[in-house]
């Protein structure tokens, strides 16, 4: 008679990392992916149930249908459901997803006789290093944003009300594919791909970076985990991640190459001048910046990861390595760039007159004329408004002028202050209209 397969469950088994733990632990174990919606196209390896973690209620009725088809005895749960956002600020979001939503999911496991709990936690919970200076486990905790910070605390909680379950901790470095689907090296491909002025800037010092991990490295390190369970620590934080941190210089050197075939410059600039950059083009040009100002407080950040640990408990090691995976990623962008835009949740309008000829030939049905002149005219403007940028980065120390000439000059009097301010304001105006031609 052929064993019963063992249960793992999966929080967010529908998101992006969680697809990917489903595919890889598919055939090896009963799988249940709690999710707060059920997807359409979910995996057939997997049973999906909904559950808000947010509700007693809830939680309780999942776990106890859990109990019905699957028994007591769950293997591993893999708690990957989170909140996250970009914005850099507070939320109680963090507070009631994250925090005590795990609180209620680990209470309820209690019930249940859970060999395992794992932990979805981030690098970024320790403090940065320096180059040439590898962290660990034990370096110290400093998260600086929320997202970091709910996590501490989080860890904290699961420590203190654990129970008899063990725990694993795993703090990874910043997850990407084939295809790239990592949002802050996204952004910083199609920053290059578009020749957009702002690729050759950086508001931090170019020779520090951050490590990355490939997603099917994560996968390969929980299913180990699993498998391993029994011979880990009741209690283990776990940093995962490639032992090459690529510096954001080598990064745009790499990409300058791999896209256009050419060394790609850049110059590091003042977080001041950086900051009052994004606030201009936020709120007087009103355009919709991806960059913000807790971005340009980290730039200098740097980590490096030792990995000892994993390779020692769990016999890991990272099969792929960022800067090696750069060719297919481009090679990916370049074979159909409104796709790759798309689908690393990037404006695919800009770059909608890359597509190939062919391709425009197939989406073009009777209004082949007007639907090319409209694509063609949008990629004049897009051109034009490339052309325009220096206007903005004139703007930009217009504003910074502004608002320190009273320090420089020594003086705060409105009379004598009031016509050099009213010709710089006047002077910024005609720059910003220029900047916008009548579509």
């Amino acid at each position: 008679m052929k064993p019963q397969k063992e249960t793992v469950i999966v929080t967010g088994g529908s998101g992006y990392i969680g697809r990917a733990v489903i595919d890889k632990l598919a055939g090896r174990f009963n799988l249940v992916s709690l999710d707060l919606k059920i997807p359409e196209d979910g995996s057939p390896a997997a049973q999906y149930l909904e559950i808000d973690l947010t509700s007693d209620e809830s939680v309780a009725a999942v776990l106890q249908q859990v109990r019905r088809t699957h028994g007591e005895r769950i293997a591993s749960v893999i708690h990957l459901a989170a909140y996250f956002d970009l914005t850099g600020e507070p939320n109680p979001n963090y507070e009631t997803v994250t925090v005590r939503g795990t609180e209620r999911l680990l209470r309820g496991l209690q019930s249940l006789q859970v060999e395992q709990f794992v932990f979805a936690s981030t690098m970024l919970v320790h403090a940065p290093t320096r180059p040439g200076q590898p962290i660990d486990e034990d370096w110290p905790l400093d998260p600086k944003l929320p997202y970091p910070a709910s996590k501490v605390r989080t860890e904290a909680l699961i420590h203190e009300q654990r129970g008899s379950i063990p725990v694993v901790f795993i703090r990874p470095a910043g997850i990407y594919d084939d295809r790239c689907h990592a949002v802050f090296l996204a952004q910083q491909i199609a920053r290059i791909y578009e020749r957009r002025l702002i690729s050759h800037v950086y508001p931090g010092d170019i020779d520090t970076g951050q490590p990355f991990l490939h997603r099917d490295g994560l996968t390969d390190a929980l299913l180990r985990l699993i498998e391993r369970r029994r011979e880990l620590p009741p209690e283990l934080p776990l940093l995962l991640g490639e032992p090459e941190t690529p510096t954001f210089r080598q990064l745009q050197t790499d990409l300058g190459q791999l896209i256009h075939g050419e060394d790609w410059e850049t110059r590091t600039v003042p977080k001041a001048i950086a900051k009052s950059g994004t606030w201009v083009q936020e709120e007087v040009l009103e355009e919709d910046l991806f960059i913000k100002p807790w971005m340009v407080d980290i730039a200098d950040d740097h980590y490096e990861l030792d990995i000892t640990r994993a390779r020692t408990l769990l016999g890991w090691e990272p099969r792929h390595f960022l800067r090696a995976t750069l060719p297919k990623m481009i090679a990916a962008l370049k074979a159909n760039p409104e796709g790759w835009y798309r689908e690393n949740k990037l404006n695919a309008a800009r770059v909608a007159a890359d597509r190939l000829p062919q391709d425009r030939e197939e989406a073009v049905e009777p209004a082949h004329d007007h639907d090319e002149a409209m694509r063609a005219h949008r990629e004049e403007m897009h051109q034009m408004r490339l052309k325009m940028l220096w206007v903005h980065f004139l703007n930009i120390m217009l504003g910074a002028w502004l608002a320190t000439s009273p320090f420089i000059f020594g003086t705060f009097n409105a009379e004598t202050f009031r016509p050099i301010y009213n010709a710089c304001r006047s002077l910024r105006s005609a720059l910003s209209a220029l900047s916008s031609p009548a579509i």
